[in-house]
């Protein structure tokens, strides 16, 4: 299959292109060395997305931080929601047979413990800048679908995690304190709400739920793409510690803490796993092993 990865260059982009790879199939990617576009360019998009020829688009491209997208909801909104219209019309101009445009659980917004596990059919309740621009891409998607009968596939994901993620997300910033920790001798690191609980999903669990719903999935439907556990960040930081082979305390920083969080959050994914045979395989204790041992090799090459 020769498949064109908007956003190649960040975690997940990089995860699925190796994923890609192994499995046999063609991977074009944006990245600026190979002369991709910024997706917010309409002219250059349709320029590379003609020129690639590609049999299905995995559209990752985006702004994918919370709390950026308080600090620039325009910047935000141009990238997530501007760009992935260009995407979408390039792709349609160019033929693309299939667009597989990545969502976030973020746009289920505030939920209750009561409308857990959250399924597709759950409101969408966006309550920050970015996860309003991830809805917004989504219905984007869906009226391309039903507009003019683009074969369009919408995934939402939930948290994931693994090697290779920035530190300013939850697990990878608790990793690196961790290993900085360890490395200077201090007994303690700053956390952010230890009790909210979020559906964490290995990455390289997520990206196999993308290539099976590019060739499985159905064309207009939406799909969440989690494990179905809920799990605190209690939780993953003491796994991290347990991983890391030590003891630290955990002390709460306001400045790690969102504006709004949903105390918990857990998603459903039947609906993929019946569609498509996905099933997540890679153990959490796997995930944190991996994340903590990634961490350390980072800080290493970062020594002068």
């Amino acid at each position: 299959m020769r498949a064109l990865i908007t956003g190649a260059a960040g975690f997940v982009g990089r995860t699925l292109t190796a994923h890609l790879l192994d499995l046999g199939d063609e991977a074009i990617t944006d990245a600026r060395e190979s002369g991709g576009p910024d997706v917010t360019d309409r002219e250059a998009t349709h320029d590379f997305v003609t020129s690639a020829n590609a049999q299905v688009i995995y559209h990752l491209a985006a702004q994918a931080h919370v709390p950026t997208s308080w600090t620039d909801p325009i910047g935000t909104l141009r990238t997530n929601v501007e760009g992935t219209q260009n995407v979408l019309d390039a792709a349609h101009t160019a033929g693309t047979a299939r667009v597989v445009l990545v969502s976030s659980a973020e746009v289920y917004g505030s939920v209750r413990p009561d409308q857990l596990p959250i399924d597709e059919d759950a409101p969408l309740r966006p309550t920050s800048p970015y996860a309003a621009s991830k809805a917004a891409a989504d219905m984007i998607a869906l009226q391309s679908h039903l507009g003019r009968g683009q074969d369009v596939i919408r995934l939402r994901a939930f948290n994931h995690f693994g090697p290779g993620q920035r530190t300013d997300f939850v697990a990878a910033g608790l990793a690196h304190r961790i290993a900085v920790a360890q490395r200077d001798g201090l007994d303690a690191i700053d956390v952010g709400s230890l009790d909210v609980r979020r559906d964490f999903t290995d990455v390289r669990d997520v990206v196999r739920a993308y290539r099976h719903a590019a060739v499985d999935g159905v064309s207009g439907e939406v799909y969440n793409v989690c494990s179905g556990i809920d799990r605190s960040i209690q939780e993953i930081a003491e796994g991290l510690l347990t991983a890391a082979g030590c003891d630290l305390e955990l002390t709460t920083s306001t400045a790690l803490q969102r504006k709004i969080d949903t105390p918990i959050v857990r998603g459903s994914s039947e609906k993929l796993r019946a569609q498509t045979g996905w099933q997540p395989t890679v153990a959490l204790t796997e995930s944190l092993r991996d994340i903590v041992a990634d961490a350390r090799e980072r800080l290493d090459a970062a020594k002068p």
